[in-house]
């Protein structure tokens, strides 16, 4: 019973609040369920993507590609989902596939490393543009909570209250606050998941840079074309 009155209690607070808030607290509170989902469904997602495990097999893959076991290495990887190993393999068949010289091989690689990281870096656009319009918009809603305050301030005259407009000023205030605790959120989220991606934007260049240091095998159609100049 004392729950189910508390319950109450909190659910008309907070109405309340987004009551003198006006349009705009709705607008920021749309907005903070939308950060929230966000943030809880891109944890979810570089988490499924491998983006914060350990590197070891594919360290190992590209050891055992180093030092020309490539059946060990491709085996080493097998089965495995997660982006850097994905990009490892895709590495290592762009490096022997015969259609390929040096060139086509490395360039085929970096697209395939540039749609991963385009994947790793989904919806952080959201997030960006949510931590730069709820402090936007909290703004707005002070500045129209304040016009309305002196608005009620002038009508009373020569009768006004300062608890009156002292009031108007501290609900209109209340929006510029929600503003900002959404737009912090945001900010960090953000910052952290551009910061993963870089990190695994290093990363794919570094592996790629040591599986691209083994000289690729000729092809019988190099050979040929170099039997063909001679």
């Amino acid at each position: 019973m004392v729950t189910d009155m508390d319950d109450s209690a909190l659910l008309s607070s907070l109405l309340d609040f987004l009551a003198k808030g006006g349009p705009s607290i709705w607008a920021i509170a749309a907005l903070s369920v939308i950060t929230l989902a966000l943030i809880l469904w891109k944890l979810w997602d570089l988490a499924y993507l491998g983006a914060w495990r350990r590197t070891t097999p594919g360290e190992e893959a590209i050891a055992l590609w180093a030092a020309g076991d490539t059946a060990a290495a491709e085996a080493r990887l097998a089965g495995r989902k997660g982006l850097r190993s994905r990009f490892i393999r895709a590495a290592f068949e762009a490096h022997r596939n015969a259609a390929y010289d040096d060139a086509g091989a490395e360039a085929e690689t970096v697209r395939v490393a540039k749609g991963f990281l385009a994947r790793a870096r989904s919806g952080l656009r959201p997030l960006e543009l949510i931590a730069t319009i709820a402090p936007l918009l909290g703004l707005l809603g002070t500045v129209l909570g304040m016009i309305s305050a002196f608005q009620t301030l002038q009508e009373a005259g020569a009768k006004a209250d300062p608890a009156l407009l002292a009031g108007g000023i501290w609900e209109a205030l209340l929006t510029t606050a929600a503003g900002m605790a959404v737009a912090i959120p945001a900010s960090i989220a953000f910052t952290g998941f551009e910061a993963v991606a870089d990190r695994l934007r290093h990363e794919f260049e570094d592996m790629a840079t040591r599986i691209f240091l083994r000289p690729r095998a000729k092809t019988d159609r190099t050979i040929q074309m170099a039997q063909a100049a001679e």
